[in-house]
C-alpha cells in the first residue's frame, strides 16, 4: 500500500513540476495571435502602449522579469508589462501584454490571458 501511495505522489509531483516548466531549457515556443483576434480590451491596451499612456493601472509599464523563462532571454529591464482589463474581475485579472524593448515603438508585443503561463506574440 505504501508503494502505491508513493508512486501516485511521485506522478503528481512530476506533473506539477512539468506544468510550471521547471524542466525547461530555454524559452518555451511562443505561438502567434493576430491583433484583430485579441479581445477588444487587449487591442485598447496595445493602442495605449503605442501612444505612451495614460495607463489605468499604477503597475502598468513596470519591468517584467520573465522568471518563467517562456519569452526569449534578454537582460533585466528589456520587458515591460501592461494590464489588459478583464471584465468582471475585482482585481487586475490575469491578462497582460508584455512588450520588448521600448514599449511605445518596439513592435515586439506578447499577450497572455493566463497570468504568464503561456504567451502568444501579437502580429499586426
Amino acid at each position: 500500500m505504501r508503494t502505491s501511495f508513493l508512486g501516485r505522489w511521485a506522478v503528481f509531483l512530476a506533473m506539477l513540476l512539468l506544468s510550471f516548466n521547471l524542466f525547461a531549457k530555454g524559452p518555451v515556443p511562443v505561438g502567434d495571435v493576430r491583433l484583430k483576434e485579441l479581445p477588444r480590451e487587449a487591442q485598447h491596451t496595445l493602442a495605449l502602449i503605442k501612444q505612451g499612456g495614460p495607463f489605468p493601472y499604477s503597475k502598468d509599464g513596470r519591468v517584467f522579469g520573465n522568471y518563467e523563462g517562456i519569452l526569449p532571454k534578454q537582460k533585466r529591464g528589456y520587458y515591460h508589462e501592461f494590464t489588459v482589463k478583464t471584465p468582471g474581475a475585482r482585481n487586475r485579472g490575469a491578462r497582460r501584454i508584455v512588450s520588448g524593448g521600448e514599449p511605445a515603438s518596439s513592435g515586439e508585443y506578447y499577450y497572455t490571458d493566463d497570468h504568464y503561463a503561456t504567451f502568444r506574440r501579437i502580429r499586426e
